[in-house]
């Protein structure tokens, strides 16, 4: 995406099709909207997903359903199992520790790019979504997916930002596991703390030192993996489908 066409941070995440729009839903419009579900946490780990019931609620047939969840699968967001069928997925402790570690290598590769090529626009972009963080941690109706996906979307602008769209992808994919590991494992993360640290590192971006800022982003990541309750697995409680998607 050439850089000129950045846009500022949405207002709201975007929201699930409505059954009424259903006649319209493609196979991608199901697959983003069944991950942006997921990402935002109204589909727990462990969903079963339902070919059925998605097919009612999109009214679409089982085969555009399934061409849906393939891509789903594809991006690691849900597991299909022969004669058992699709759930969202469930990642391990071992796995939860894995996407920790490998996003501490692709950012700070990230950090370093973006602070020896950063446009004037650039910085404002990010300074943009930083003020929109607060604004919205702040408002009493904001809820913890919310905050969570907002959260995120800094950590994916900042990869953007690079001009590197492998890495942005990469990166991309990675904040949307972290979403589902933050949900498993009870995540005890202060949004606040989390926005308070995206603005002094983007600071710290501004004095050029590449060194320092990594370091703060290695901090960052460090601190949210610690939150996390990765001691023991817990089972969370499957939500019926249907129910979820029309919340």
């Amino acid at each position: 995406m050439p850089r000129a066409a950045k846009a500022p941070p949405p207002p709201a995440p975007a929201a699930p099709l409505a059954p009424n729009d259903a006649a319209q839903a493609s196979i991608d419009s199901i697959a983003r909207d069944l991950a942006t579900a997921i990402v935002e946490k109204r589909l727990p780990p462990g969903t079963w997903l339902r070919e059925e019931a998605l097919g009612r609620v999109y009214s679409v047939s089982r085969t555009k359903i399934r061409a849906a969840l393939v891509m789903l699968a594809k991006d690691r967001l849900i597991e299909t199992f022969p004669d058992k069928g699709s759930f969202v997925s469930r990642p391990s402790v071992k796995e939860a520790r894995e996407v920790f570690a490998v996003r501490r290598i692709l950012e700070v590769e990230v950090v370093r790019l973006f602070v020896a090529q950063a446009t004037r626009a650039d910085y404002q972009l990010l300074e943009q979504h930083i003020r929109f963080e607060r604004n919205t941690l702040h408002g009493r109706t904001t809820t913890g997916r919310v905050q969570e996906k907002l959260l995120g979307d800094f950590h994916v602008a900042l990869a953007e930002a690079t001009g590197n769209q492998t890495l942005a992808q990469l990166v991309s994919d990675l904040v949307a596991r972290s979403s589902l590991i933050a949900m498993l494992y009870h995540s005890s993360n202060d949004p606040h703390r989390s926005s308070g640290e995206h603005a002094e590192f983007l600071r710290v971006c501004r004095t050029g030192d590449a060194d320092a800022a990594v370091a703060c982003m290695v901090g960052h990541l460090d601190r949210i993996e610690a939150s996390l309750e990765l001691e023991t697995e817990r089972a969370d409680r499957q939500l019926e489908l249907v129910k979820a998607l029309l919340t």
